[in-house]
């Protein structure tokens, strides 16, 4: 379970505004579109009989054990004794540090590490969703069923880190898939359980209300959050957040407390957002982001900021969006909205703050359009924005994989690293065209860092090759060392064709 300790809502989100989450998943996914039994309500100032929401929900949460296996890792260090005695004066008179000027490196043995959280069966042949946080750098995953039914491995579909969403699945059949609600219906003050496996407490089940709605935290770079003060502590991470029907209307992510357990408030990722980020992790492997392109803050935020400086600001609305910045070759720029803009509904519905907005756009894909309304001036004025991607176009991103680079590697020897000189790195050890052979690196050529992070395996390649396919700028930034010693460095596309 994430957790943030002292909760401060930034007063600047930064729009990658973005993610798309359009009609439920539809691919053996179970809906609130079938009727549901009736459950009577209470009289008013009487309590909720949340009974029937537990039996319902219950089945479908289930325990997810993450395991990482112990790990040889070339790590670099220093030894301020060594440099010294080589150095007595510390490199006072600028002649470096001990070891002529470089960091010693040293394998470590990783200890074995295991974590455990919460998923949803959404769909009756195995496909679970958790946080991304859960199984991040899993080498093992084993999902146990309610009340520890059955145990199966499972693996991951994809996942992602914006939304701290996962898609994982199991090979088992007539599972007890939830039935999923729109949570844009949920109202504040409405009744929810959380449900998950909290502090290796298995099955339970806590209750709340919906204290608000579209709550924007700052930690994660797509938000609009479902707040509860049901109990959420760590190890709900991944569970569900269901309604008095026993209908899944958010994923549990992180709690906010000054202690890091439950003495706060829980968060949960709204059903509009998983559905779509489950669809496009089924069908393109990442998700898809429709961005509008600018940066902003709530009116009311900007407003209060500019206050604090003594002056005094009339947008002509105190709710909205104010436009801080416009990312260039963007969608808001290409619809031409400016900096000092303030936007106040999209598609013909109000939005009040970022947390809103986020949520509506995380319901589209790039090459969408919107209707959008904004001030300047205090004059309102409404244009179409074709919604781009993160590389500014509206073309499907992909993952790409190290076939793209059409080369082979291996991690070097430990005589090459002594002959070297160096600690770690991949040798390029065949070139059979690709993007490697365009830009020209050799065969024998060592890689050592690819965007400013270190590459040790070829694993580490193959996640820094990933990330930057579906980055603003599809670009290896590749440097290393030739068999003679000198260094090279060398720019590698990755356009999507």
């Amino acid at each position: 379970m994430k957790k943030i300790v002292n909760v401060a809502t930034p007063a600047v989100c930064v729009v990658a505004l973005i993610l798309s989450v359009a009609a439920f998943t539809k691919t053996n996914a179970a809906t609130a579109s079938a009727p549901a039994p009736v459950v009577a309500s209470a009289p008013a100032g009487q309590p909720v009989d949340l009974t029937y929401a537990a039996d319902k929900a219950l089945p479908s949460v289930v325990y997810i054990k993450s395991v990482q296996n112990s790990k040889v890792q070339t790590v670099e260090y220093s030894d301020p004794f060594e440099d010294f005695f080589s150095d007595p004066f510390g490199g006072f008179f600028g002649r470096g540090q001990g070891n002529n000027g470089q960091k010693r490196q040293r394998q470590v043995q990783t200890p074995k590490r295991a974590a455990a959280g919460s998923g949803v069966i959404i769909s009756a042949d195995g496909y679970i969703v958790t946080n991304n946080h859960v199984v991040d750098g899993a080498d093992e995953l084993t999902v146990t069923l309610n009340e520890g039914q059955k145990e199966y491995s499972a693996r991951i579909i994809g996942a992602d880190k914006t939304t701290d969403l996962a898609l994982i699945k199991i090979d088992a059949k007539n599972l007890p898939a939830i039935v999923i609600a729109n949570s844009d219906d949920v109202r504040v003050g409405e009744w929810v359980l959380a449900v998950g496996n909290p502090l290796g407490l298995n099955n339970t089940v806590t209750a709340g209300i919906i204290s608000a709605k579209a709550r924007t935290l700052g930690a994660n770079g797509v938000e609009s959050f479902i707040q509860t003060d049901a109990a959420i502590n760590q190890g709900n991470s991944g569970g569900a957040l269901v309604n008095t029907r026993g209908e899944l209307v958010g994923i549990n992510a992180m709690l906010a407390s000054p202690t890091g357990s439950n003495i706060g408030y829980g968060f949960a990722i709204p059903t509009t957002i998983m559905n779509k980020v489950v669809e496009d992790l089924k069908q393109y492997g990442n998700v898809q982001r429709a961005m509008i392109g600018i940066q902003g803050t709530d009116v009311k935020n900007y407003v209060d900021n500019e206050k604090d400086k003594d002056k005094e600001v009339d947008l002509g609305t105190m709710e909205g969006i104010y436009v801080a910045k416009v990312v260039e070759d963007g969608a808001a720029e290409a619809a031409g909205l400016k900096e000092g803009d303030v936007i106040t509904a999209v598609d013909g519905q109000k939005v009040t703050k970022f947390g809103e907005l986020q949520g509506i756009l995380a319901k589209k894909r790039p090459g969408d359009k919107v209707s959008l309304t904004y001030l300047r001036a205090k004059k309102s004025h409404t244009v179409s924005v074709t919604l781009k991607n993160e590389q500014g176009n509206t073309k499907v991103v992909k993952n790409a994989d190290l076939d793209v680079l059409g080369g082979s590697f291996r991690a070097i020897t430990d005589a090459q690293k002594e002959q070297l000189n160096i600690g770690y790195g991949l040798e390029v050890i065949k070139i059979s065209g690709g993007k490697l052979k365009d830009a020209g690196v050799p065969k024998g050529f060592i890689i050592q860092r690819v965007n400013d992070q270190s590459v040790k395996s070829i694993e580490d390649l193959q996640s820094v090759v990933k990330e930057a396919s579906t980055s603003r700028e599809p670009v290896l930034y590749i440097q290393g060392i030739y068999t003679t010693g000198k260094k090279g460095y060398f720019a590698v596309p990755l356009e999507n064709d």
